[in-house]
């Protein structure tokens, strides 16, 4: 499914002479760029330990949330309440639903979370937390779980932006560019916990639809917008937010390990799992796959997705603010490797696939710049390599990492094994 949107963004480049011009493919085309300094203020001033960091990690989220993202709100409260429990996975899982709310009396925005845990735990279990597309019943043949009725993008088994019964099992393991191996998970002993994004915020194609329907659902919470504003909260803010709301879930959940959660996401799942991850510092592990221009790349490689084409193509993603960095990326104050510093020292491994568009290249080269954090906080860095081959893990260190793959754009058994087996480091403390 994700597929349609690639080729579709493509044709619209390619249609386009203006943006073709905009997208670069040549490495040799690549501008010169200087990227600031992490460990080093506004003002100049030297980072030099734990507490100056946490200083500096606010000013750079600072700078994320006015020239960006947009302003993150302010935590709300929830009240969760279980819809459904059962047995799943050939008896070997426990299947919660449940629904959350942002009021106390049930009212308003509301999000249908899917719970599964391993039967036979004794006792909390690691979770691995995602935002999903196309709805919680797609990622299992299960018929007891609940049809989203979320908006979804039109694809296959959609009909008039609503999930059907087609839908249903659709990334249960078949050969699909993405693909959830829940059985696989539940077997490692990790729980699941993921939501569909379209409760969330809808994801329209065009600014026009954009505009009208992308701050909807979860938006109702915080008022009408002020269109005077740059800075306006966004959709990778609000679905960034409410990922930060399911872990206070899990903070309530007695199955749950709140200390060992792992967070993730594909494509611009992946850039909203990376922004819960840099401003909410519970998350100990973070591994967000594939993002694209907007998320971990460099953007001032220029290298194929760029901010002029980002903020016309997706004008709810990121804020006003940014688009007065169109073709001059070389003026940002600020790059991708300083929001990827503001998870140190906790854990980020960096997912990544050899298509140009998403620059992989750029999203090494950010991790590289961004590792001196790790260090001078007394954590292990990105290893000392070049950028390595696909399916060479050499990149890979204790709390650092970057690895990356061929074929399709999606999330591939190569990613979850590749983040269970950096979380289990993670987990069993490896040095």
């Amino acid at each position: 499914m994700r597929r349609t949107l690639i080729a579709a963004l493509a044709l619209l480049v390619s249609s386009n002479s203006l943006w073709a011009q905009q997208v670069n493919y040549d490495e040799s085309k690549i501008p010169p760029y200087k990227l600031e300094d992490p460990l080093r203020f506004v003002n100049g001033k030297k980072v030099r330990n734990a507490k100056d960091w946490e200083l500096r990690r606010q000013e750079i989220l600072d700078i994320f949330q006015r020239e960006m993202y947009g302003q993150i709100p302010p935590k709300s409260e929830i009240t969760t309440e279980e819809l459904e429990e059962g047995i799943t996975l050939a008896g070997y899982a426990t299947r919660r639903q449940v629904r959350m709310w942002f009021r106390n009396d049930k009212t308003g925005p509301k999000v249908d979370w899917l719970i599964i845990t391993p039967r036979y735990a004794t006792g909390p279990v690691p979770t691995i937390l995602f935002l999903n597309y196309t709805g919680n019943q797609a990622l299992m043949q299960d018929k007891e779980i609940l049809l989203t009725d979320g908006w979804l993008r039109n694809e296959e088994g959609i009909v008039d932006h609503r999930a059907t019964e087609a839908t249903r099992g659709f990334y249960a393991g078949q050969s699909t560019d993405a693909v959830y191996p829940f059985d696989m998970i539940v077997a490692r002993g990790y729980a699941i916990v993921t939501a569909c994004y379209g409760d969330i915020s809808p994801d329209p194609v065009g600014a026009e639809e954009q505009d009208r329907l992308a701050y909807t659902e979860i938006f109702d919470l915080w008022g009408p917008r002020d269109n005077s504003r740059d800075d306006n909260t966004t959709s990778l803010g609000a679905w960034g937010w409410t990922l930060m709301r399911a872990m206070d879930m899990i903070e309530q959940d007695s199955r749950l390990d709140a200390k060992r959660v792992l967070l993730t996401g594909y494509s611009r799942l992946g850039k909203a799992a990376l922004v819960a991850g840099a401003f909410d510092n519970r998350f100990p592990v973070v591994v967000p796959v594939q993002t694209g221009g907007g998320g971990c790349p460099l953007s001032k490689r220029f290298y194929g997705e760029n901010i002029a084409i980002m903020t016309k193509a997706f004008t709810h993603w990121y804020c006003k603010a940014w688009k007065k960095y169109a073709d001059k990326e070389d003026t940002m104050p600020f790059d991708q490797h300083l929001f990827l510093s503001c998870i140190a020292p906790r854990a980020l491994l960096v997912e990544g696939f050899d298509e140009g568009w998403f620059d992989t290249k750029g999203e090494f080269l950010a991790v590289q710049a961004a590792s001196p954090v790790w260090k001078m906080l007394g954590k292990k860095g990105l290893p000392n390599v070049d950028w390595p081959d696909d399916y060479d893990t050499k990149a890979i260190g204790p709390y650092l990492g970057y690895v990356r793959r061929s074929e399709k754009h999606g999330i591939a058994a190569y990613d979850w094994h590749w983040m269970l087996d950096f979380a289990e480091g993670v987990w069993n403390g490896k040095k």
